[in-house]
């Protein structure tokens, strides 16, 4: 993320990028899943929002591998649901498998505080380049 903060990021429960690994092209992003993203009594969290993060690390893994130069831009996504989330705090992280010069690969996963796998996913992006 860039030292502003983003609106989007603190809609989506105050979206924070915690760590990137430069070797492994991996982003490891933190947001706080509020108890208005649930539904069934407050109890489970509404899948957008979990896909909306998971996409979310992915693009800043993407981001960071190409040193700011490119945003991805979602083409395909696939999500897996493996556990309910629940409100509380989630990690994301987003990992870039294979990045050529207009497309990127790209996968990820969301774990609750405790590390309890939530949901998986797999993306293409589109890399656009942003303007300076």
């Amino acid at each position: 993320m860039s030292e502003s903060r983003s609106e989007l990021m603190d809609l989506l429960g105050d979206g924070t990028l915690l760590e990137y690994d430069d070797r492994a092209q991996k982003a490891i992003m933190q947001f706080d899943a509020r108890p208005e993203f649930s539904h069934s009594d407050g109890k489970v969290v509404q899948g957008g929002f979990v896909t909306a993060w998971m996409d979310a690390a992915m693009a800043q893994a993407a981001r960071n591998a190409s040193r700011g130069e490119f945003s991805a831009v979602t083409l395909e996504l696939k999500v897996t649901f493996v556990a309910a989330a629940g409100p509380g705090r989630v990690v994301a992280e987003g990992r870039v498998l294979s990045m050529g010069r207009t497309v990127a690969f790209l996968e990820g996963q969301l774990c609750d505080d405790a590390g309890k796998l939530l949901a998986t996913s797999s993306s293409t992006a589109k890399l656009v380049r942003v303007n300076r």
